[in-house]
């Protein structure tokens, strides 16, 4: 404590510290004057590396920039000799075009002097014509008109029998190359569709999963197999063949929906008459689905498309159709891929063709409901329905009811005709067919004038030559209608039978 009391020992702790705080500024001074030499000399260091750095870039550009001016200098050289290249050449392509348009004018000029010249000459020849004309008829006391038709009368006369030889000749060549090639049209067209065809009858077989099933089906005093058969239309026969029972009527239509209500009932296992009365009806709504997709099955297998649903339920319907034991939908299927190779072959239209034979018969489809025959209801569905004129004028001459129009109408009766005469196409005996077209030719013989009767076509048609000297044209028209009545009262026939009485005059002379 003494110590600290003292003067001179804060006199030298004054002085020592004043001495200090010297000592440490100098001691910074000179430090820091060394830092800040030292970062001056880095500073100037990096200056000068960076002069060096930029003098080297500025070299560089500079040596990029004579480059690229070198370059761009040679590629416009190089342009502008190219240019000038162009430049002579369409000068050159100049200098020809105007000599080519002189040559044209220089023999512009000569034609015109030319067509002068003939025109010219054609009015002297003219002027020469009329005068040497106006002197024959003043020789002749003919006109010119009166001279012309007196000589043709004259060459006529008296060539007329070479004139009728070469023509009857070129057309019996041209007959015979024309038959040719129609067979082979016709023969490839029926080898290319084989269609096997199988003869509908008026009765089906319905197999039953067992022998018990026979007693459900006839109930109780016979009810369910009477409601059955009043429901349906169809007689239904149960005899002792084993698991099966027999479905007759002479309707495809109702024999499916009769097999359907046995089919649905038998999986059921109820089996009485208000469930089949309903059954029946379920049965009748699904057949018209049904129907519904086989129009449209059927127009997939020939190729074609644009038919609205209501005529393709009717092609459905079809299904359910026979023609003299004949499928009307198969017959129409056939006739489809028949006319359409033919067409194809002859250059028609192939897609008219198939059309117009898939619904030459749709009128069949209804025709037993509405009064009409059934080329002139198929004429009206199809025209209901929007189906286009061409398919309604190849459809509607099947029959020749209504004139041939268009090659695809003759391609589709033909199409009727191989698929309709097709053996066994139609259900019907040798003797019933032999016999038929016997009686058809004797019943056309009986008649007087008749030479030869020849019956075609599957029976068909009958062709019947008469005596010219004792039948005249309007007795062969009165013979065919004659005919035609006999025919229709005495016989029965599917079909029609188309009479062409045939009278024939030649003259004949022989040259010795």
């Amino acid at each position: 404590m003494e110590f600290l009391t003292n003067p001179f020992v804060w006199v030298f702790l004054v002085l020592f510290l004043v001495f200090g705080i010297a000592a440490g500024y100098y001691f910074r001074h000179s430090r820091g004057a060394k830092n800040a030499g030292s970062v001056e000399q880095q500073t100037q260091a990096k200056l000068a590396e960076a002069q060096k750095q930029a003098e080297h870039f500025v070299a560089d550009a500079k040596l990029k920039a004579a480059e690229q001016i070198s370059e761009g200098q040679k590629q416009e050289r190089e342009r502008k000799q190219k240019l000038d290249q162009l430049e002579e050449r369409l000068l050159k392509r100049e200098e020809s075009l105007q000599a080519q348009l002189l040559n044209l004018t220089t023999r512009e000029t000569k034609f015109n002097e030319e067509i002068k010249k003939v025109e010219q000459v054609k009015e002297q020849a003219e002027l020469a014509y009329a005068k040497a004309t106006a002197h024959l008829e003043q020789i002749t006391g003919m006109k010119q008109e009166d001279a012309k038709a007196m000589i043709i009368k004259d060459v006529t006369e008296k060539y007329k029998g070479d004139l009728v030889t070469s023509i009857q000749k070129v057309e019996h060549e041209r007959r015979d190359e024309i038959e040719k090639k129609a067979s082979e049209i016709i023969t490839t067209a029926l080898m290319r569709y084989a269609r096997s065809q199988v003869a509908d009858v008026t009765t089906s077989v319905f197999h039953l999963p067992s022998e018990d099933i026979k007693g459900k089906i006839i109930g109780r005093e016979g009810r369910n197999i009477k409601a059955l058969e009043r429901a349906t239309g169809v007689e239904i026969v149960i005899d002792e063949a084993p698991e099966s029972i027999i479905l007759s009527s002479f309707d495809p239509l109702r024999r499916e929906i009769a097999r359907m209500t046995l089919e649905r009932m038998i999986k059921d296992g109820r089996i009485q008459p208000a469930r089949i009365e309903e059954t029946v009806e379920q049965c009748k709504t699904e057949l018209i689905r049904r129907m519904q997709e086989i129009g449209e099955q059927a127009t997939l297998e020939v190729g074609i498309a644009g038919f609205p649903k209501e005529i393709l339920q009717l092609l459905g319907r079809l299904h359910f159709r026979t023609s003299y034991g004949q499928n009307v939908l198969m017959h129409s299927l056939e006739m489809a891929h028949i006319a359409g190779m033919i067409a194809r072959e002859l250059g028609c239209n192939v897609d008219i063709a198939k059309k117009g034979a898939l619904v030459h018969d749709i009128g069949k489809a209804i025709s037993h409901e509405v009064e009409g025959t059934h080329v002139e209801l198929g004429r009206k569905i199809l025209a209901k329905y929007g189906v286009e004129q061409a398919v309604i004028t190849a459809m509607e001459s099947h029959h020749e009811d209504y004139p041939f129009t268009s090659p695809e109408a003759y391609i589709v009766t033909a199409a009727d005709i191989l698929s309709a005469a097709r053996p066994g196409a139609r259900r019907d005996t040798v003797e019933q067919y032999i016999k038929r077209l016997k009686d058809l030719e004797e019943i056309t013989s009986k008649f007087a004038g008749v030479k030869q009767a020849y019956a075609l076509s599957a029976g068909r048609e009958v062709r019947v030559f008469v005596v010219p000297e004792k039948i005249d044209d309007f007795a062969a028209l009165q013979m065919a209608r004659d005919i035609a009545s006999r025919i229709q009262t005495e016989m029965k026939y599917p079909g029609e039978i188309k009479v062409n009485v045939i009278r024939e005059t030649r003259a004949v002379e022989y040259a010795r």
